[in-house]
């Protein structure tokens, strides 16, 4: 738990919550002990907690916004590719619990284990009634991707317009097909193309599938003139 502690620099009063919430559901299955064991009823909780902190900060970043575009920007900051990447960095992913095999596998370190552990983080200080505390943390850990979704919102929401933008043409929609795949298990770097009515449009990496997807989708964009191509 001091690990826990370092890294979100709040204090632990209820140690069995974050023995949970850092607890993935391969290794109470392995261990033959309950679901009520693993992180997976804290995860449904923190995210609500997440989505409410996130909503404040949105709300007090951005007075003028209105409700779509606050909305807009916060499905891309709560999302399971942007948790991964704050899970990631902190070091979070490092403490999670998994079965014998799947630590073997790196499955710790896979997008939506992280994102369900980091989530089922903040399910577990709601409980320890921490949640006022939570917020300094998120707004520093957040507040990166929020400017940055907020500036180039095209470039995150680009499998969105780039097929809307088809199915105006055709009513086809695009083709995501993954090229290649390079690295170890933990840490491996995604190549995927898209294409869209048989012919390639161009491609786009990522350490995650859904990465590479909205990268090459924001290049076919820019090559279509759906965005502007500076």
């Amino acid at each position: 738990m001091k690990e826990l502690e370092d890294i979100f620099n709040i204090k632990i009063d209820n140690p069995e919550y974050f023995r949970r919430a850092l607890t993935h559901p391969s290794y109470t299955k392995e261990n033959n002990l309950s679901y009520l064991e693993n992180y997976e009823r804290l995860e449904f909780l923190g995210d609500a907690v997440l989505k409410l902190a996130a909503s404040d900060i949105l709300y007090k970043k951005f007075p003028n916004y209105q409700e779509g575009d606050l909305s807009k920007i916060r499905s891309i900051v709560v999302s399971d590719n942007t948790l991964f990447k704050i899970a990631s960095s902190i070091g979070l992913c490092d403490l999670i619990i998994v079965a014998h095999h799947e630590a073997k596998q790196g499955l710790a370190h896979i997008e939506s284990v992280c994102a369900c552990s980091f989530e089922a983080v903040l399910g577990a200080y709601y409980l320890d009634g921490k949640f006022k505390k939570l917020i300094p943390f998120l707004t520093e850990v957040l507040m990166p991707y929020i400017i940055d979704v907020d500036k180039n919102f095209e470039k995150f929401n680009a499998k969105a317009l780039l097929q809307e933008y088809t199915q105006s043409l055709t009513k086809e929609t695009p083709v995501y097909t993954l090229v290649s795949e390079t690295g170890p298990d933990h840490n491996k770097t995604f190549t995927i193309e898209v294409s869209y009515s048989g012919k390639k449009i161009s491609e786009g990496s990522g350490k995650t599938k859904k990465e590479a997807e909205q990268n090459a989708a924001y290049q076919a964009c820019k090559i279509l003139g759906v965005v502007n191509n500076g």
